[in-house]
């Protein structure tokens, strides 16, 4: 016999038991974004493997290791998408929405990464994220953390996640405070681990962020970005704060975070969490205003952030903040003869004409009179409709009460959708 072929490892249904789930965080944030003037942007799955490697950076653990990338047949090199900014940017570049434009972005859907699958974090996850072009003050960086906020305050995280910030400069001060770094770091190189090594001198900052308790004490003692900012840098922050306190958004600042990809400048933040043990950011973003120029576009200020879906719905069940999301039935329809079966598709087709939001459900499959009561019941339908050659005869339908004490009773079929809709 032949094995049972099995969806890949990491990459994972979404079964019609969770899809309710989904449904309603993706409805929570599709209200969110659009009651802030922010429009809809898709864009495909696979892209040129060059757009990541370029934006991303080549000395990331992301292009490193974690892309799926693959040559199609005319030889280019092709990879599923593993981040969605790169993608809008790129977009948003091919279509001339950039240049001298203000643009409000969102998209929301699929991304890939070949790293160790674990609860939370797979090999294909679901993003949303929200970009903004052509805005380059403090206004509008807290405006995109303001959006965020708003998302934990609709789903009831607000109490359980807490905000982070911090600022990486200009390019320019960055450059000069990574010389600092990288000669700090090398008067401690017996204490730096592997990674730490490999990236000492092609991406020092990532390694303030290494969670590696064995160089906590060292790290802590390292020269701070923060005090190495340029004047422009440093007032833009300081506006940042500001505009956060006026309303009312509660923050930390935290020195050493730097964010995994490379294309960042001056704002950063993530909202993390305590209550999914080590996978504890939920949401990350910040401004990055060099990598439309560098995509080829003309230079153009951008900010904007992404949070993980699955992290996000994972949050929701284990604190326990879903609402009940029924997906039962409304109205179970029962025809029993050959000659109401072909009288309750035209039935069923009028109710749900007439009664838009109602979930209607037509038993196919014929039976008697006790199977599709069963059958009924099992949909969690309210109500149920019984259509037999009596019922055909005269014109009418017993409509039949599942959940509460009610008496059946027999109404015209021109009057069913009235008494439907009480």
């Amino acid at each position: 016999m032949s094995k049972d072929i099995q969806a890949i490892r990491g990459m994972n249904d979404c079964l019609p038991t969770d899809t309710p789930v989904w449904q309603y965080v993706e409805s929570m944030i599709r209200q969110t974004v659009r009651s802030y003037g922010y429009d809809e942007i898709r864009f495909p799955i696979v892209e040129m493997t060059e757009l990541f490697k370029r934006s991303i950076g080549e000395v990331t653990d992301i292009v490193e290791k974690e892309m799926y990338t693959f040559e199609d047949r005319n030889g280019d090199s092709l990879t599923l998408r593993p981040e969605g900014t790169a993608c809008c940017v790129r977009a948003g570049n091919q279509a001339g929405l950039l240049y001298n434009q203000e643009q409000r972005l969102w998209y929301m859907g699929p991304m890939f990464r070949h790293e160790r699958p674990q609860k939370g974090r797979y090999r294909q996850f679901h993003q949303f994220g929200l970009e903004v072009f052509g805005m380059q003050g403090p206004d509008i960086d807290a405006e995109v953390i303001l959006i965020s906020a708003r998302f934990w305050q609709q789903l009831g995280l607000t109490p359980f996640v807490r905000l982070e910030l911090n600022s990486l400069g200009s390019n320019e001060a960055r450059a000069a405070y990574r010389d600092k770094l990288v000669a700090y770091l090398e008067q401690h190189k017996d204490l730096l681990d592997e990674d730490s090594l490999r990236r000492l001198y092609s991406n020092p900052l990532r390694v303030l962020d290494s969670k590696n308790p064995a160089m906590a004490e060292m790290l802590s003692k390292a020269p701070q970005l923060l005090d190495h900012l340029d004047d422009e840098s440093k007032a833009h922050f300081a506006g940042l704060q500001a505009r956060l306190k006026a309303a009312g958004i509660e923050f930390t600042i935290n020195p050493r975070l730097v964010r995994g990809l490379d294309y960042y400048n001056r704002t950063v933040f993530e909202w993390v969490t305590t209550n999914l043990g080590a996978q504890g950011t939920v949401c990350a973003g910040g401004r990055y205003d060099g990598l439309v120029e560098q995509l080829g576009g003309k230079a153009t200020p951008a900010v904007g952030f992404a949070l993980g879906m699955e992290r996000l719905v994972l949050l929701l069940q284990t604190l326990e903040l879903l609402p009940d999301l029924n997906s039962n039935a409304d109205i179970y329809l029962m025809p029993l003869g050959e000659a109401a079966e072909l009288a309750a598709v035209s039935v069923a087709e009028q109710l749900r004409s007439t009664l838009p939001g109602k979930r209607i459900v037509l038993h196919c499959g014929g039976g008697n009179l006790k199977k599709q009561l069963k059958r009924a019941d099992k949909s969690g339908a309210a109500i149920g409709l019984l259509l037999g050659d009596n019922e055909l005869a005269n014109g009418q339908v017993t409509v039949k009460w599942l959940r509460a004490e009610q008496e059946q009773q027999t109404v015209a079929l021109d009057a069913l959708a009235a008494l439907l809709s009480q």
